[in-house]
C-alpha cells in the first residue's frame, strides 16, 4: 500500500505553510497545516531540537492518522554554551526552572541576548548558528522517522540592523554577504538559511520515498 500523499504539517504558521507547500508541490504532496485539522500545540518537553520535532510530528500524526512533518529550530551561541537553543522562541521569559511567563517578543529576546553578551568584545567569541531539524513520520508509531538537520553559521552583532526577517535575524551577521540576516534579500536568505537547506534535504528524502 502506498504512502498517503496528504501530510499534516505540525504548525499553523502561514509563512511556514507556504514554504512547505511550495517545496513539495512537484512531488504531488498535499501539505495541510494542523490548525485546519483541529490539532493544537503539544508541550515541547524534549531537551534537544530532534526530540521536540519528533514530539510535534508524532502528536500531529496520532491525532490525524496521517503522515506528519514537524520542525524545531533556534539559535545557538557558542559563548553561552549553545543557549538560547531549544528555548530560542521564549528566551526572554525563561527562568531557571524552565518555566515561561507571558510577554515573549522578538524584541525582548534580542535584548536579553545582547545583555548576555554585553561584555564579549571578541567576534570570535560571539560565533553562533541557526539550527533547523525537520522530521517526517509515516505514522505515529514510526520507529525510523526521517530526520534532516541543517545549520547556518554567523556572528551575533552588538545592535539590531535590518528590517527583514524575524526572530534573531537583526542580530545575526552573515559574513559571506557582510550584512545581517535581516538585510538579506529573501531569495538569497532562503538559499543559504538553515531552514532552506533542511527543506532541500527533506525534499530529496521524500522524493526517494514517494517516487520509488
Amino acid at each position: 500500500m502506498g504512502l498517503d500523499k496528504k501530510i499534516v504539517l505540525a504548525s499553523g504558521n502561514k509563512g511556514k505553510v507556504r514554504e512547505f507547500v511550495k517545496m513539495f508541490t512537484d512531488l504531488g504532496l498535499d501539505i495541510v497545516p494542523q490548525t485546519e485539522l483541529g490539532v493544537g500545540d503539544v508541550p515541547e518537553t524534549g531537551t534537544t531540537f530532534v526530540e521536540n520535532a519528533i514530539i510535534k510530528a508524532r502528536y500531529a500524526s496520532e491525532i490525524t492518522g496521517m503522515p506528519a512533518i514537524a520542525d524545531d529550530s533556534g539559535i545557538e551561541v557558542d559563548y553561552l554554551n549553545g543557549a538560547p537553543g531549544i528555548y530560542s522562541a521564549r528566551y526572554s521569559t525563561l527562568n531557571d526552572s524552565k518555566d515561561y511567563g507571558a510577554g515573549t517578543t522578538d524584541e525582548n529576546n534580542n535584548l536579553k541576548l545582547l545583555d548576555a553578551l554585553k561584555d564579549v568584545d571578541d567576534d570570535a567569541l560571539r560565533s553562533a548558528r541557526y539550527q533547523c531539524i525537520l522530521v517526517y513520520m509515516r505514522h505515529a508509531a514510526d520507529p525510523t522517522p526521517i530526520i534532516c538537520q541543517a545549520a547556518w553559521e554567523g556572528i551575533i552583532m552588538r545592535e539590531e540592523v535590518g528590517d527583514n526577517g524575524f526572530g534573531y535575524d537583526p542580530l545575526f551577521w552573515v559574513p559571506e554577504h557582510n550584512m545581517s540576516s535581516a538585510q538579506l534579500d529573501p531569495d538569497i536568505k532562503n538559499g543559504m538559511s538553515h531552514r532552506g537547506k533542511a527543506l532541500r534535504l527533506l525534499h530529496d528524502e521524500l522524493t526517494r520515498l514517494y517516487q520509488k
